[in-house]
């Protein structure tokens, strides 16, 4: 009941202060001007939110980092280098998303950062992430408990890194396509990689991480209350991006890298989507889909843009649930 009532608070805590910043964050964009041009080949009825703020991911994440800060200073939690490390991929992927979503807003086009700049700040944190992460007592061993499989993987542990980190991160930006969809998605994830870190007792600092998680579920169910549809300010790289990689953070320090690929399952998916088209149109000069990623397809089928959420929803929590008995259970 401890741990219930904990995650109760943990959640409550997040969504009342997210909640509450997010009124004022989106008040003050919209004032700056702060937005994001929707592309034209969307359709018309993704133009209509031309003029829409973005970067609306400072709403969970500057929350949460505070939350947690909170907590800490309290003594509510103990600091963990395991916790350390998610929060610093957490605010560095943050920040990476930043500067991108700062280029978009100034130059007012799609572009951002160079797909040259965005690998090499992504591989530098997965140095940094590589480097803590022996230092404070970790091996270099990909282990699957569920399954008792041991691969100590030495050095190429730090691709492996940066593979997850990468994949992660961007399945998440790449789902950001449609108003409430990836922030919705990624609070199911969260609160399923919440309950299964608790359980991760082999890991260092489990229950502060799960804490983590369960603070980052309640602040992007108060993020929602502005970015699911009509969509009053979207997440932008910087919500994006950092919920990805923390994502992936969880499931590396807890040695759930199987499990994370039944959580972002719809993550995955609509990934595949898009590296099917693009093979298609690039070897065969055709489409699979009438447009990537998976979720624009549905929408050029006819489904309104809320019908297309809710299936992911669904069958995200679906994942979510099969995982936890995948990590937890057997």
């Amino acid at each position: 009941m401890l741990i219930l009532a904990k995650a109760v608070m943990a959640i409550m805590l997040g969504f009342t202060f997210s909640a509450a910043f997010g009124y004022f964050v989106v008040k003050f964009f919209k004032k700056k001007h702060i937005n994001q041009e929707v592309s034209e080949t969307l359709g018309k009825r993704h133009l209509e939110k031309n003029g829409t703020p973005t970067m609306g991911g400072i709403i969970f994440i500057i929350p949460t980092v505070i939350i947690m800060i909170l907590l800490i200073i309290t003594g509510r939690i103990e600091f963990s280098i395991n916790l350390f490390i998610v929060l610093f991929v957490f605010v560095a992927y943050a920040i990476l998303g930043f500067i991108d979503d700062m280029l978009i807003a100034v130059k007012h086009n799609n572009e951002g950062l160079s797909i040259f700049w965005k690998l090499t700040l992504q591989i530098l944190i997965a140095l940094v992430f590589f480097y803590i992460f022996l230092s404070s007592g970790n091996e270099p061993i990909l282990n699957i408990h569920t399954l008792g499989i041991k691969i100590d993987l030495g050095w190429l542990y730090g691709m492996f890194l940066l593979f997850v980190l990468v994949a992660s991160s961007n399945a998440v930006n790449i789902t950001d396509g449609l108003d409430g969809l990836s922030g919705g998605l990624s609070a199911i994830a969260f609160f399923a990689f919440g309950i299964i870190t608790w359980g991760a007792n082999w890991a260092s600092g489990n229950e502060e991480v799960a804490i983590f998680c369960f603070v980052l579920v309640g602040c992007l169910v108060g993020f929602l209350v502005y970015n699911s549809h009509p969509a009053k300010i979207f997440m932008g790289d910087t919500g994006s991006l950092s919920l990805g990689a923390a994502l992936a953070s969880v499931s590396i320090i807890t040695n759930h890298e199987v499990t994370l690929v039944i959580v972002a399952l719809v993550f995955v998916i609509e990934t595949l989507s898009v590296i099917i088209q693009w093979i298609a149109l690039m070897k065969f000069h055709t489409k699979v889909f009438l447009m990537a990623p998976l979720h624009h397809h549905f929408e050029k089928l006819g489904w309104s843009e809320v019908d297309v959420v809710r299936l992911f929803w669904s069958i995200g929590l679906i994942c979510c649930m099969l995982a936890i008995g995948f990590g937890v259970w057997i």
